[in-house]
Formats: structure tokens, C-alpha cells, sequence
């Protein structure tokens, strides 16, 4: 007879406990992930405690350093940069605004300012301007200075590259969002000396 129960997923983690842990690198509380999933608190902590048990982690923060790629994940077959290659940032890829109604700001940027309208994700709206994407966020807390992310070939050698020149990043390299049509936004952040934030940006392809 066979083994009863879910057959083991091939992955080091289920696709659910991939979103939270995404979501956990990306700097978000339970319950932000929670309203951002659509599912109770309880549930995202019980993703977490089972990824840091899986993964030999102690502690929540430990997900945010930790390098892991989902093995279905684009970024797993791109080939890394070459040593002799050296690391550029590219043009900056995107400008981020805080908005406190996220509707309204989708329709002043699209219908009032003509902005091409990209895509819409829960309360994050993107527009096209002339090449630099405007990522528009809802939030209630006060503004934040603008962040700036620089878009890089290979978002794991510029990681490591950085990291060697004394950049302290906030979190390892980290899904974003997955696209329809497969191509995959990796991120990951960092401090300038006044403490505001910069990113490095990938779209990785299928």
C-alpha cells in the first residue's frame, strides 16, 4: 500500500511558504502578509515557523538574509556574471511614491497625467514613464524620501559585489512579483549614509 498523506513537495519549501517568505524578506509583519495574502494571521505564522524549521533557522529575521531560490524560479537559470566582468549599475529602473488612495492615484497618473498604465497588484499600482517605471504604493504612514532602484544584469553578483564594497543590505535578493507571462521582478534593498533606501532591480526572464 502506499504512504498516505501529501506527497513530498520537490522544493525545500511549498509554494505557500514561498509567498510568506518572500513577503517576510520584503520587510512585511504577519499580519501585512496576512491582508496582503487574504488569509489570517495564524496562518502566516505557521508558514514561518515551518520554514525556519525546514530551513535550520532559529529566528524570523534569519529569512531576511537568507539566499534561497524557489527551484522552479527563472533566476536559478540565468548564468551568473563573470568574475573578470566587472559589476555596473544600470539606468534607474523605477521611482516609488507613497499614495494614501490607491484608485484615485491610478486615476490621476493613467486618465489625468496619460501615464501608461502597466499593471495594478493589490494596493501597488506601476506606470510607464518614458522607460522609468512609477511604482505607487498605498500607505497611511507619513512620506518617505523616494526610493531609487538601479537595474543590474545579474542581481546575485551585484549582491555579492556590493556586499564586498561595505553595502549593508536590508535583505537578500527577493521575488517581487511574478508576471503572467513568466518574467520574474527580484529586488533587494539598501542604506545610503543618510539611512535612505536604494535598490537593486532584475527582470528575469522564463
Amino acid at each position: 500500500m502506499g504512504t498516505r498523506g501529501r506527497p513530498r513537495h520537490p522544493d525545500v519549501l511549498t509554494p505557500a511558504e514561498w509567498r510568506v517568505v518572500h513577503l517576510v524578506r520584503h520587510g512585511l509583519s504577519n499580519r501585512e502578509i496576512a491582508q496582503r495574502r487574504g488569509v489570517s494571521v495564524d496562518a502566516v505564522k505557521f508558514h514561518v515557523a515551518n520554514a525556519l524549521l525546514k530551513l535550520g533557522l532559529d529566528r524570523r529575521a534569519e529569512l531576511r538574509t537568507w539566499r534561497g531560490v524557489p527551484a522552479d524560479s527563472a533566476l536559478r537559470r540565468q548564468p551568473r556574471g563573470q568574475g573578470a566582468q566587472a559589476m555596473e549599475l544600470g539606468e534607474i529602473g523605477q521611482i516609488a511614491r507613497p499614495v494614501s488612495d490607491i484608485q484615485k492615484a491610478v486615476d490621476f497618473y493613467g486618465d489625468v497625467l496619460g501615464l501608461p498604465h502597466l499593471y495594478t497588484f493589490g494596493d501597488l499600482a506601476f506606470f510607464d514613464c518614458g522607460g522609468t517605471r512609477l511604482f505607487l504604493s498605498a500607505t497611511d504612514e507619513p512620506a518617505e524620501p523616494s526610493i531609487l532602484y538601479f537595474r543590474v544584469d545579474d542581481i546575485q553578483t551585484a549582491y555579492d559585489e556590493l556586499r564586498a564594497r561595505g553595502v549593508e543590505f536590508e535583505q537578500a535578493p527577493h521575488l517581487i512579483h511574478k508576471h503572467d507571462n513568466g518574467v520574474e521582478e527580484w529586488m533587494a534593498f539598501f542604506p545610503d549614509p543618510d539611512g535612505h533606501l536604494l535598490a537593486i532591480m532584475a527582470q528575469v526572464g522564463p
